[in-house]
This record gives structure tokens, C-alpha cells and sequence, in this order.
């Protein structure tokens, strides 16, 4: 569940719409996620356009990237070229050999570079760095104190 800091900061934005689409209902059933969980009440009610920009930083809106894109080819490239487990979902474009995953099994995000980051989570050394979406997106918009 999103937390009310969350909501808040998206209202406040002018980001968060009460009314889901059945296209983007249909694109998160599509991809395996729980209607129920954070990262699908974030992504079915928030938007600002196909990305979300803060700490320097994008991630994708990724309802409207799998509609709008070539997403899903993105997320095949992405695991046979980084090795990743199938649960991983991208969500930015892992511009500048870095960039943030969402596990659609445990909820979990982590963040992965190329180098030693990506050896250590190969050799399962480097756990995700946030238990669940909530917490990852409460960090990305600096909502934590």
C-alpha cells in the first residue's frame, strides 16, 4: 500500500488521478503484478508524462512505456545482456550503466550497476537496497527524512 506521504506528494504535484484506465489495469495484470500492491497503486493512479524525474534522475512511467514503446523488447534485451532473473523489470532505460529494478515476486527494488554491483549480485552478494516500492519511492521523491 502507498503511503499517505506518497499520495500527498502526488496530489500536490497535480499527479495522481482517482480513475484507473483499463489499459493500464490490463498492462500490470499483463506483467504478473498484484492490482493490489504499491508499486501497482502507484502506477495506475500516477502520472507525469512517461517518466518521473527527481535526485538526478528518471524512472519510467512504465504503464505508458509498454504502450507507447518498445518496453518489453527493452526488458528481454536487458535480461539476456545483464543476466538477470526473469522477476526483474527495469525502471528507467539503465542510462549511464546504472539503474533501478523492481522484483515482481518479492516487491523488492535494487539498484544495479555494471562492475562490481553487478558481479556481487551475481555471486548474490548485493541484496535489494529497499524492501518495498513504497520505500523506494518515498527515497526517489525525498520524502524521507
Amino acid at each position: 500500500m502507498l503511503s499517505d506521504k506518497v499520495r500527498e506528494h502526488l496530489k500536490n504535484q497535480g499527479w495522481w488521478y482517482e480513475e484507473v484506465t483499463e489499459e493500464y489495469h490490463n498492462t500490470l495484470i499483463n506483467l504478473d503484478i498484484n492490482l493490489e500492491s504499491d508499486f501497482s497503486q502507484f502506477y495506475l493512479h500516477a502520472e507525469d508524462g512517461p517518466t518521473f524525474y527527481s535526485r538526478n534522475r528518471e524512472i519510467y512511467q512504465i504503464c505508458w512505456f509498454i504502450i507507447n514503446s518498445n518496453y518489453m523488447l527493452d526488458v528481454k534485451r536487458m535480461h539476456k545482456s545483464l543476466n538477470l532473473p526473469e522477476e526483474y523489470i527495469p525502471l528507467d532505460s539503465f542510462e549511464g550503466e546504472y539503474g533501478f529494478f523492481y522484483n515482481r515476486k518479492t516487491g523488492e527494488i535494487l539498484e544495479l550497476s555494471l562492475g562490481q554491483a553487478m558481479k556481487d549480485f551475481s555471486d548474490g552478494k548485493l541484496k535489494p537496497q529497499w524492501k518495498d516500492f513504497n520505500s523506494f519511492i518515498e527515497w526517489f521523491f525525498e520524502l524521507t527524512n
